[in-house]
């Protein structure tokens, strides 16, 4: 396994390979990260992983300064499952200059996690489509638990013709079902014994949505997280296609949740077929 930091030495490395995977990550790599590598190995003959904090997708609220850095650790993982390159570039390698010109994403970016977090989506795309232009894979791997993520990228891939295919991946778990995240390191022992709690607030309403019953105020009340320890920003049934309001004849939704324990804050998401 190689690790290069510059984007020269990235495409001279990728120069001779004919299908190149990329698993872009921010690193302080878990078990999901990991089966994204092994998800991308039989679709390509090399598999490139980049990592690298992105500054653009932080607000001022955010975690930017507090992210893990872990990049040793990271590449001891990735070796082992055989990563072919870790692109591992620093911020001044990525943005030699002011990013002026920016990628700005459908209206969707303004929904759910765009809500919370203005400008996300923006610094999502425009870091997304650097890193395809510097790696030029024929192939990406996308966890689905940044559902909203996966589709914003998805249709940025469709609308500017990129000759890309994405494969989405399935939330890694917790035996007790918390989705894996880096940011799960933030949490304190008692706080990693409720984590699950927004899982289980999601099954609920998963239920209750494969039973047709609509999400009105009062059923999300009964499945909201205690107020006490969870500051939720939303708990909520969209259509999986394009994360529109449901109607009676939609049959594939997603149950999608975000919400703060602590310090630290949580997402994830549950497919439902009703």
């Amino acid at each position: 396994m190689e690790i290069i930091h510059t984007v020269s030495d990235l495409r001279l490395r990728l120069s001779g390979e004919t299908r190149v995977a990329l698993v872009p990550t921010m690193g302080h790599l878990h078990d999901g990260h990991i089966d994204l590598v092994r998800i991308a190995r039989p679709h390509a003959t090399c598999v490139v992983t980049s990592i690298f904090v992105n500054p653009l997708q932080f607000g001022p609220q955010d975690d930017f300064t507090r992210y893990p850095r872990t990049l040793a650790q990271d590449c001891a993982r990735l070796k082992e499952v055989g990563c072919h390159v870790v692109f591992a570039p620093n911020e001044h390698e990525i943005y030699p200059e002011r990013q002026q010109v920016t990628v700005d994403p459908s209206p969707l970016q303004h929904e759910l996690e765009g809500a919370f977090r203005p400008g996300h989506f923006r610094g999502v795309t425009t870091v997304v489509l650097k890193l395809f232009n510097m790696v030029q894979p024929q192939v990406a791997v996308f966890g689905k638990k940044d559902y909203q993520q996966y589709l914003i990228v998805q249709e940025m891939i469709r609308q500017l013709a990129l000759p890309i295919t994405l494969i989405p991946a399935e939330t890694t778990r917790a035996p007790d079902g918390l989705a894996l995240s880096s940011r799960n390191s933030y949490l304190s022992v008692e706080e990693r014994q409720r984590a699950p709690q927004l899982y289980q607030a999601l099954q609920q309403l998963a239920h209750l949505a494969r039973q047709g019953v609509e999400p009105e105020p009062d059923i999300l009340h009964q499945v909201s997280l205690d107020t006490t320890y969870w500051q939720t920003d939303y708990l909520t049934v969209r259509r999986a296609a394009d994360l529109g309001k449901p109607q009676p004849q939609d049959h594939q939704l997603v149950i999608l949740g975000a919400a703060r324990l602590g310090r630290t804050r949580l997402i994830d998401n549950i497919e439902v077929t009703r």
